[in-house]
């Protein structure tokens, strides 16, 4: 279908070898739509992290395929495979990650530079942090910002390459209570108004409200796709 821009077919990881293997994924599959927000949710050590970092092209499927795109990922060298990474793809972690030596504005331009694509980037970038309230402190140095603020931050940088999928992995997970919320509410907005597909990985399925779809992963499976029926605001 011309609309999904993730398709994960028969995803399997297994660490070691014969008797001592061990399923970290087994025979995942699902697809992601463009422009829905998808949580990704289990206990620890479930496999939902695993699972993020295979449609992240942070680790190869021992089996199976991702799509990115309508592109078989499997194709891809690892030069091409951080090339791709880099434009289709952005991430936002527990820790907002954010380089000390340089100011929250140049934190976000960062990506850009790596792609060598920065025409208009530093413009874009002073957008972005308006659009999340920071157009303030975009001259800080970004450990002279708040926990809230740098996460605030590092959804920027995920997004100045404007990806085809955001990836989160618990990005609320180093907040305090009304950080967490505000960073969710964000998200969800910018999910919105900019139509960029979110998947969040989160082990607090509450705090997110209505999602268009929640994959819950136990034991490295699937055991329940549900989707949500979102609201109509009118």
């Amino acid at each position: 279908m011309p609309d999904l821009v993730l398709e994960v077919r028969g995803v399997d990881k297994i660490y070691g070898e014969a008797e001592t293997a061990i399923y970290a994924l087994k025979n995942v599959s699902f697809s992601v739509k463009k422009g829905e927000f998808i949580l990704i949710v289990g206990s620890s050590g479930s496999g939902k992290s695993t699972l993020l970092n295979m449609i992240g092209l942070l680790d190869r499927p021992t089996n199976g395929k991702v799509f990115i795109d309508g592109l078989d990922t499997s194709t891809l060298n690892d030069n091409q495979i951080s090339s791709f990474r880099n434009s289709k793809l952005g991430f936002i972690f527990q820790f907002s990650n954010l380089l000390a030596d340089l100011t929250v504005l140049e934190n976000v331009v960062l990506p850009r530079r790596i792609q060598k694509t920065d025409t208009n980037a530093v413009e874009e970038a002073k957008l972005l942090l308006k659009t999340v309230g920071l157009e303030s402190q975009m001259n800080k140095y970004s450990n002279k910002v708040s926990g809230g603020q740098a996460q605030r931050v590092a959804i920027c940088r995920s997004l100045i390459n404007k990806p085809t999928i955001v990836l989160a992995d618990e990005p609320t997970g180093n907040l305090d209570s009304v950080s967490a919320e505000t960073t969710v509410q964000l998200m969800k907005s910018l999910n919105r108004k900019l139509g960029h597909t979110f998947i969040v990985v989160t082990h607090d399925r509450q705090q997110f409200g209505d999602v268009d779809k929640v994959i819950t992963i136990r034991d490295g499976k699937i055991i329940e796709d549900e989707i949500t029926e979102i609201p109509t605001i009118t």
